[in-house]
């Protein structure tokens, strides 16, 4: 009997850990479909980036070529050496061998000289300061396109559409610029006395090629901030329509928090590169200015045409980064502005405030139709708000606290605008005038004293 008991015992213990492991085994085909339904929904997703991860990987590419890329010691003393025998040495080395009798070759090599300086201290600038920022962020995060971010599936298509148009911009006007120079140093070789036109279409080559680089780099770097701040108007443009849609105040306060530490980002690492861009366009304009109206000669596109190829050059520059800036700044300002109507709007069309008349009217008609028993006579709209019922505590707390708190986001977004800035000062309207404004003063007074002086 007991060895009866115990078999039976035993059969009845197996029998629940049988219907326990059943239950295991079909949780197991479950767990792998749902990490293959999570394998799948990735490579949805890096199917759907992958427009955006080619087009960023060409980007990388060519800002390699132009030595922007810095990863490492080799590629950062590479670059550099590059830089110094192709921007500087080459030309410095042409200009003292090249000997131009009888054309005040003297003259033309201290104009040269002196674009050559401004042109290649832009170029290094340009090169000092983007290469920094890549190597330290990388090209996502240097672009805020990064997967981190969390809109990168939803607005990969924009980014690449802005990065495209951003490289269109680079040709449209490094082309026009290249073709200029290309003319000057045609013309200078059909009037310019020369031993060989072998030996100055070789000059004349050297020089286009070094000018060509130093300019792409120079144009590149401005391009690049331009496309940063082209990228983030994607998301303020989507802000503006979060913000007649959504209803949450706490999240659109945080969304623009995180939009105003993009632009507090893009200023930190682009502060240095735009304030010196602005000195030296500034400098190398006004010793322009000098040189050539305190030049008693005659002044002609032979001996004076890089001037006006490298002011062509320096003006498109600044005005890329300054238009970038100052748009991107507006747009940021404009948000005040914008969250204002909506509030407005959304006070005077609130469906709380609906209710609320509902509630009012449907009580004071019966109201009404209590006292058209007692008086028979008209009254004045002062005596008939006594029969307008009052809406209720709750009704009141409700409409007053949404009002409180779409106020409380207007006065947050009037009150922290952003913007490019530098070192403080907001890239706008305002700082462009002043800009306008210092160099006209400068200008007036060294065409002053030139017109003087030539005038002895």
């Amino acid at each position: 009997m007991d060895e009866t008991l115990i078999v039976h015992i035993e059969k009845e213990s197996k029998v629940p850990q049988q219907q326990q492991q059943q239950p295991q085994q079909e949780q197991i085909p479950l767990l792998k479909s749902e990490h293959t339904q999570n394998h799948e929904i990735q490579e949805n997703g890096n199917h759907d980036d992958t427009d955006l991860d080619k087009t960023l990987q060409k980007l990388e590419l060519f800002l390699t070529l132009l030595g922007f890329n810095q990863s490492s010691v080799l590629s950062i003393v590479l670059s550099w050496i590059f830089f110094l025998l192709l921007g500087v040495v080459l030309p410095v080395v042409i200009l003292e061998l090249n000997n131009c009798p009888g054309c005040e070759s003297g003259q033309i090599k201290s104009f040269e000289l002196d674009i050559l300086i401004s042109q290649a201290l832009l170029a290094a600038a340009s090169l000092l300061c983007l290469s920094h920022n890549l190597r330290k962020y990388g090209i996502r995060k240097f672009l805020f396109v990064d997967r981190y971010s969390g809109h990168m599936e939803r607005f990969s298509e924009q980014y690449r559409k802005k990065i495209s148009d951003s490289v269109r911009l680079l040709v449209l006007w490094v082309l026009p610029c290249f073709l200029l120079k290309t003319a000057r140093e045609i013309i200078r070789i059909l009037y310019v006395p020369h031993e060989s036109w072998w030996q100055s279409a070789a000059i004349s080559l050297a020089f286009i090629t070094s000018w060509t680089y130093i300019t792409t780099i120079f144009l590149s770097a401005s391009v690049l901030f331009h496309l940063v701040c082209s990228l983030q108007i994607i998301h303020f443009n989507d802000y503006v329509k979060h913000l007649e849609t959504e209803h949450d105040c706490f999240l659109l306060i945080q969304e623009h928090v995180r939009l105003r530490y993009y632009l507090s980002k893009i200023s930190h690492r682009f502060r240095i590169y735009l304030l010196l861009e602005f000195l030296i366009v500034i400098v190398s304009h006004f010793m322009t200015l000098f040189l050539t109206t305190g030049y008693t000669g005659l002044l002609t596109y032979i001996n004076g045409g890089d001037f006006a190829v490298s002011s062509v050059v320096e003006v498109v520059g600044v005005i890329l980064c300054l238009n970038a800036a100052a748009k991107i700044s507006h747009r940021a300002q404009g948000i005040g502005s914008i969250a204002s109507r909506w509030h407005a709007l959304a006070t005077c069309t609130s469906g709380e405030v609906s209710q609320m008349r509902n509630s009012t009217s449907t009580s004071s008609l019966e109201a009404a139709n209590r006292s058209s028993l007692v008086y028979n006579f008209s009254e004045s709209d002062l005596e008939s708000l006594d029969f307008v019922a009052e809406p209720t505590n709750t009704q009141l707390a409700s409409y007053m606290s949404s009002y409180q708190k779409r106020q409380a986001l207007v006065m947050y977004l009037q009150n922290n605008p952003g913007g490019i800035t530098i070192f403080g000062w907001t890239v706008d309207r305002g700082l462009i005038n002043t800009i306008f404004f210092i160099e006209l003063t400068v200008a007036t007074f060294i065409l002053g004293k030139t017109i003087i002086f030539t005038a002895h």
